[in-house]
């Protein structure tokens, strides 16, 4: 699942501590929405990505272990949203089951990222002296005609 490649350095990086509460889904995608809607991205860009945001943060809060934290990362060419829990248990996909009502997460962010997706270490960034596994996933800045969107000047 991991995909080893060079991390750039974001010229947006924004990030905030999750609580583990059944209302944190539902303000993380309201969050991921309103930040990504003022890119000038596509509808859909914007709509894998909230709902992408929700299985990985479904699966820490099941899985995984406090603190959590989702960060959004913007440079150029893409969007990356980053999901860190303190567990050191890797996400793995469930068998293959249509009929399962759990265990698709990953598998929907691996379509969803056209398999721009992994796990790996990494600090907090609200938290700096903590590190976790951050459980991402990489989609490219494409507009409504799928042109690649520049960033903002002052962003």
């Amino acid at each position: 699942m991991t995909r080893l490649r060079p991390t750039r350095r974001s010229r947006m990086r924004h990030a905030w501590p999750l609580h583990d509460d059944v209302r944190t889904v539902g303000r993380a995608r309201a969050v991921i929405r309103t930040e990504l809607s003022q890119l000038s991205l596509s509808s859909e860009v914007v709509d894998d990505a909230v709902l992408m945001v929700s299985e990985l943060i479904t699966n820490a809060l099941m899985y995984g272990a406090e603190p959590y934290e989702l960060g959004l990362h913007v440079d150029a060419r893409e969007i990356m949203c980053v999901v860190v829990d303190s567990s050191p248990l890797l996400p793995a996909q469930a068998p293959h089951d249509l009929a399962a009502e759990h265990g698709l997460g990953l598998r929907i962010i691996a379509r969803l990222s056209d398999g721009f997706y992994g796990c790996h270490p990494q600090r907090y960034v609200t938290q700096p002296d903590l590190v976790g596994k951050a459980t991402w996933f990489a989609l490219p800045r494409r507009g409504a005609a799928g042109n690649v969107v520049p960033i903002r000047a002052g962003v």
